[in-house]
């Protein structure tokens, strides 16, 4: 039992060398944005952080236009949304609509919360008021699909005091990204939209007062070099980095897959930097393509097994990409 609660699920990079490129992460393939990593390059580590976080939960409050205790920051999202599923006033059913980030099933294993998965989004609607936290992704990873009942899922959770948490890792990076409701939590992670996925630094803003939720951290959850992460990316030049950059990969997203209908294959595109293909056998192609050092997302941990997943990069890799794909379609007909 407790081997399959702690079994990783999450089926993205893996454990051999460096691949010549990664189409299996959807970070910015253009970054790192050289403003955050210039910060965290010039960060003296030779000290601990501010236990509370004080300066940069009010900067990052100013940034959202909400209160300081309104924020709370982590080590990345996955650390925010196991820290959510301990909560004592969340000990009920947590509701997710797959297919979806996997990390929100493996978060409810330990924390032995029921897990309820809606099949469409009508039985999400359905089964809300029967959960005590649900968790959507928007966009929503591996699909890129954009929901259009935010609002009414958020007026649900509100009148049955479900908390609603939105999970916005893609949203810095989609075209025209939906409005977010204001009783959602909404839980950011800014290190895929500026290419510094390392940097293990994220936050959660919420309609509450989170004091308690920040206690339920360990002791200095995010190093000075998340913290300086955090502060750069809300600078103007970060910014005006991530308008560029995003315009950038949805061109090249539409270039890929152009190319990938070309082969015959049937495309998915997203509103953000990635696109769903359909190869057939997704993880025998992955491994093929892993020989050849090019790393894809194989989406068979997402109950996809006919699709990879693939995210937007530079001109280069996406040729190379597009040439061993065409390799190996070949040598399988």
């Amino acid at each position: 039992m407790i081997d399959d609660v702690l079994k990783p699920i999450h089926g993205g990079t893996d454990s051999g060398p460096p691949p010549r490129y990664d189409f299996s992460t959807n970070a910015n393939g253009l970054g790192p944005d050289p403003y955050a990593l210039k910060a965290i390059q010039q960060t003296d580590p030779s000290h601990y952080p501010d236990p509370l976080y004080t300066q940069i939960h009010a900067e990052l409050a100013q940034f959202h236009g909400v209160a300081p205790e309104q924020v709370a920051v982590g080590a990345g999202t996955s650390e925010l949304i196991h820290r959510l599923t301990r909560l004592r006033f969340l000990r009920g059913p947590m509701l997710i609509l797959p297919p979806t980030f996997s990390e929100y099933a493996r978060a409810a294993q330990p924390a032995e919360l029921p897990l309820l998965k809606a099949d469409s989004p009508e039985q999400f609607l359905r089964l809300l008021p029967q959960s005590t936290l649900a968790i959507l992704c928007v966009p929503n990873n591996p699909t890129g699909e954009v929901y259009s009942f935010l609002h009414e899922a958020a007026e649900i959770a509100q009148r049955r005091q479900v908390v609603l948490a939105l999970d916005l890792a893609y949203h810095p990076l989609t075209q025209n990204p939906p409005s977010l409701p204001p009783t959602a939590w909404r839980l950011f992670s800014p290190n895929k939209a500026h290419g510094l996925t390392g940097v293990r630094a994220g936050y959660l803003v919420a309609p509450i007062d989170l004091n308690y939720f920040r206690h339920t951290a360990a002791s200095w959850v995010l190093g000075v070099h998340g913290e300086a992460f955090l502060r750069e990316v809300l600078q103007s030049r970060s910014q005006e980095w991530l308008s560029w950059s995003r315009a950038e990969l949805w061109r090249l997203r539409a270039e890929l897959a152009q190319g990938l209908r070309a082969l015959g294959l049937e495309v998915q595109e997203s509103a953000a930097n990635f696109l769903l293909v359909r190869v057939g056998r997704a993880t025998e192609l992955a491994l093929k393509l892993r020989e050849q050092g090019l790393r894809v997302r194989d989406c068979t941990s997402f109950g996809l097994p006919e699709w990879l997943r693939l995210s937007a990069q530079r001109p280069e890799a996406q040729a190379a990409l597009l040439e061993a794909m065409a390799s190996c379609l070949t040598q399988k007909h």
